[in-house]
C-alpha cells in the first residue's frame, strides 16, 4: 500500500471496505429478492426513488450534525441503521413488497448517513498528493468486496434453496456491520469549525464562480446512469439466468477485473491525463452496451459487465478526485466542506431521481426487453455529459504531483 496511506486513512479504507463488504453480501440480492416477491419493474423503481430521496435529505439534514457535533456518531449510526434494516428485511419475508416505500426510505437514511461521515473523514485524512491512491484502494477493496460477497451469497442462497438462504446472507451481513461499528471507534474525531449553513449548497450553484455550478451539472449526468444502473444490470443477470449461483459468478468476474484496473487507474491515472482518461472512459461505458442490442441473455450481459468494470475507473476517478480538489481549493472552500459535499450529494441525488424517473415512465409504457435496452443506450450515454461538463476545469486544475 502507498506510504502516503499509513494512520487514519488505512483504517477508514477498512471500515469502508468492511460496510461495502456486508452490503455486497446481502445488497446484492436485495433487488432479487423482491422481485421473487413480485416481478414488476415499477415497484423496484419507486424502491430506489424512495432510497434516493431520504438519502439525499439524510445529508442535508445531516450535515449540521456532522459539522457542529460528531461526524463518527453520524457514521455509526449509518452502520447500524443499515444493519436494522436487513433485520426488517429477515421479519417481513414475503411482506416486504408491501413496505417497499418505508424500507427505501430506511436503507437511504443508514446509506446517508454514512456515507455523509465517509466522505467528510475521507477529505479530512487525504490531500491532492494521495487521494487518487486512496480513491484507487477504495475501488479495488470494493472489488474484492464485489468477488468475495456476491459469490458466497449466490452459492449459500442456491445450496441452502433460496429463503433459508436468504436468512444465512443477511445474519452474516448484520455481523460484518458489528465488526465495522467497533473499528469505527478508532477513527480520530477532528473538529469541523464554523456553524452548518443550510442554503450554502444553493448559494455556491449561483455564485459568480462557476465552478461547482459545472461540477453540479457534471455531477447530475454522473447519477442519471448511476441510478437506474445500480439495481437493474444484476435483476437482469437473475431474470436471464434464473440462478442466484449465476449472478453471483457474474459479479465475482466483473469485481475481479475491476480490481485489477481500479489499482492500475489509482498507480497511472496521474492528474493530467484526467481529462483524456475520462473521455476514453465514457465513450467506452457506452460502447459495452451494443452487445445487448443483438441479444439479452447471460453471454451478453456478462461482456457489458466485463468491459464496464475495465472502463469504469477511468471515468469515476477523476469525477471523485476533481469534486474533492475543488474542496480543498482554498481555505474558505475546506471549512465548508460539509456544505459541498452535501452540495454533491444532492447533485448526484437529482440525476439518480431523473433517470429513476425516466425508467418508470418508460417501463410504465413497455416493459419488452428491447424497450429496457434501448433505455440503458440512453442513459448509458450520460458519462459524456460529465466530460462535456468537466473537460476544461480537468485541464485547468492541474495539481502537482508528488
Amino acid at each position: 500500500m502507498n506510504k502516503s496511506l499509513r494512520g487514519q486513512p488505512r483504517l477508514l479504507l477498512a471500515v469502508n471496505g468492511l460496510f461495502v463488504l456486508s452490503g455486497a453480501l446481502a445488497g446484492t440480492f436485495l433487488n432479487v429478492y423482491l422481485w421473487k416477491s413480485r416481478q414488476d419493474y415499477i415497484m423496484i423503481g419507486w424502491f430506489t426513488v424512495a432510497q434516493q430521496i431520504a438519502l439525499g435529505l439524510s445529508f442535508w439534514l445531516g450535515g449540521k450534525w456532522v459539522k457542529e457535533f460528531n461526524k463518527m456518531n453520524a457514521l455509526r449510526l449509518g452502520i447500524a441503521v443499515s444493519g436494522l434494516f436487513y433485520l426488517l428485511v429477515l421479519w417481513l419475508e414475503s411482506r416486504v413488497v408491501d413496505y417497499v416505500w418505508s424500507l427505501g426510505v430506511l436503507l437511504g437514511v443508514a446509506l446517508g448517513l454514512f456515507w455523509l461521515a465517509f466522505n467528510i473523514v475521507f477529505f479530512e485524512t487525504t490531500d491532492p498528493g494521495n487521494r487518487n491512491a486512496f480513491n484507487g484502494w477504495v475501488g479495488l477493496l470494493g472489488s474484492l468486496a464485489g468477488i468475495v460477497g456476491p459469490w458466497l451469497s449466490g452459492w449459500l442462497i442456491s445450496a441452502m434453496n433460496g429463503n433459508r438462504g436468504y436468512r444465512v446472507v443477511f445474519i452474516i451481513s448484520l455481523c460484518i456491520y458489528g465488526v465495522a461499528a467497533v473499528l469505527s471507534f478508532f477513527l480520530k474525531k477532528r473538529k469541523t469549525p464554523g456553524e452548518y449553513q443550510w442554503l450554502e449548497p444553493w448559494h455556491e450553484l449561483h455564485s459568480e464562480d462557476r465552478d461547482w455550478r459545472v461540477m453540479g451539472a457534471g455531477l447530475v449526468f454522473q447519477g442519471l446512469r448511476e441510478g437506474v444502473f445500480s439495481f437493474l444490470i444484476g435483476l437482469l443477470v437473475y431474470i436471464a439466468s434464473q440462478e442466484e449461483s449465476k449472478l453471483g459468478q457474474f459479479t465475482l468476474i466483473t469485481s475481479a477485473v475491476s480490481l485489477v484496473c481500479y489499482w492500475a487507474a489509482g498507480k497511472w491515472l496521474k492528474p493530467k491525463y484526467r481529462s483524456a482518461g475520462m473521455f476514453w472512459g465514457s465513450l467506452l461505458l457506452v460502447a459495452v452496451i451494443f452487445p445487448l442490442l443483438w441479444k439479452v441473455n447471460y453471454g451478453t450481459l456478462l461482456i457489458m459487465g466485463i468491459g464496464t468494470s475495465l472502463f469504469i475507473p477511468l471515468y469515476m476517478l477523476p469525477m471523485v478526485s476533481s469534486s474533492f480538489d475543488l474542496m480543498g481549493e482554498s481555505k474558505e472552500s475546506a471549512g465548508m466542506r460539509v456544505e459541498l459535499i452535501v452540495l454533491r450529494e444532492l447533485c448526484l441525488m437529482t440525476g439518480r431521481l431523473a433517470g429513476t424517473f425516466i425508467f418508470i415512465g418508460v417501463l410504465s409504457a413497455s416493459a419488452a426487453p428491447r424497450t429496457v435496452t434501448l433505455l440503458m443506450l440512453g442513459l448509458g450515454v450520460a458519462p459524456l455529459g460529465s466530460w462535456l461538463c468537466l473537460r476544461r476545469m480537468l485541464r485547468k486544475n492541474i495539481v502537482p504531483e508528488r
